[in-house]
């Protein structure tokens, strides 16, 4: 067993009460009660208690734990250890009354990775973990988060498709070498699972095309340049030769690299994959030989402007092709 340490205490008494599936009002009513069935304890109060500590932590965890029949020092042990040790130890009934709740509660998938995104991303913010760092094992995060050992090795299945995390099996599972997908991973993904929610979509991505053609105009990355001189010349031939389908693919290619050279990497991610979904929710995608013409013209206006680092102008001929975008395109 680990050094025991009453740091621990009041995080473990937390993921108990999770263990357990019980809100913080369903914990004090079972465990907190008078023998007439009162509260003993306020919801505000176990709310302090589990995140700052306080007076009565051991009044608590001596109830719990006098309830439950198991060892009031279990409550020292390290987080990690704690969880692994308290599924053990539980009561059949409790077990029972846990697995009950969870199953009149599933929540989606789609809930969950959020928040193991959030937790992971915590995790990183607060210096407890860093790329490349082994993470918890399923066990200990359906523990922490409440929910069952099957939907979270489901959810990090997800996860390490969308490249947030590596599971490498046999050896566990790790953080990213790419540390910064779980701050921008999350963004990108929850425009898809929000796909019906399109005139926020747009409203965000006007924000952001707008931000990044103003960034872009002090890029000094010749790569870029040249991908973004590429794409313009792309769109100049397919104009003249009134290729619509070529045409409308380098429209969506030219916002991408624009945010590419913007040298935001979260701007650069959020428009390429609002450009991705664009493709399935815009109307036909055909627009008409005056309409090729408009939006040829805007698109050489942006450019040039980038070209001769007119960082404002550029910005505002970004904000006008977009408005005047939002009904060539059918988006509303």
């Amino acid at each position: 067993m680990s050094e025991l340490n009453p740091v621990y205490k009041k995080d473990n008494l937390r993921l108990l009460r999770r263990a357990l599936r019980l809100t913080q009002k369903e914990f004090i009513t079972r465990f907190l009660s008078t023998p007439e069935g009162k509260p003993s304890m306020s919801i505000a109060t176990l709310s302090n208690l589990e995140s700052k500590d306080g007076p009565r932590l051991n009044e608590v965890i001596l109830a719990v734990c006098g309830n439950l029949g198991i060892d009031s020092m279990l409550f020292s042990l390290p987080s990690e250890e704690f969880t692994e040790k308290i599924h053990m130890l539980l009561p059949d009934d409790a077990k029972q009354d846990a697995a009950g709740k969870n199953g009149g509660k599933k929540g989606s998938i789609n809930h969950l990775l959020n928040r193991l995104t959030m937790y992971f991303a915590e995790q990183i913010f607060e210096k407890r973990l860093k790329k490349g760092d082994k993470i918890e094992s399923d066990r200990v995060l359906a523990a922490k988060l409440g929910v069952g050992r099957s939907a979270i090795r489901e959810a990090l299945k997800v996860l390490d498709v969308l490249g947030m995390i590596d599971i490498r099996p046999g050896q566990g599972t790790y953080i990213s070498n790419k540390e910064a997908d779980f701050f921008i991973v999350p963004l990108s993904w929850s425009l898809f699972l929000n796909g019906s929610q399109i005139d926020n979509i747009i409203e965000v991505r006007n924000l952001m095309e707008v931000r990044a053609a103003f960034l872009a105009a002090s890029c000094t990355n010749e790569e870029f340049l040249d991908k973004l001189y590429d794409i313009s010349h792309r769109i100049h031939k397919a104009y003249i030769e009134k290729d619509y389908k070529e045409f409308l693919d380098a429209d969506l290619e030219f916002h991408v690299c624009i945010a590419e050279c913007s040298g935001n990497l979260v701007i650069y991610s959020m428009i390429q994959t609002i450009s991705n979904l664009m493709r399935h929710v815009s109307g036909s995608g055909m627009v008409t030989e005056r309409q090729l013409q408009e939006i040829y013209d805007e698109h050489q206006k942006i450019y040039g402007l980038i070209l001769a680092r007119d960082a404002k102008g550029a910005s505002n001929a970004m904000e006008e092709h977009l408005e005047r975008s939002i009904d060539r395109y059918n988006y509303r």
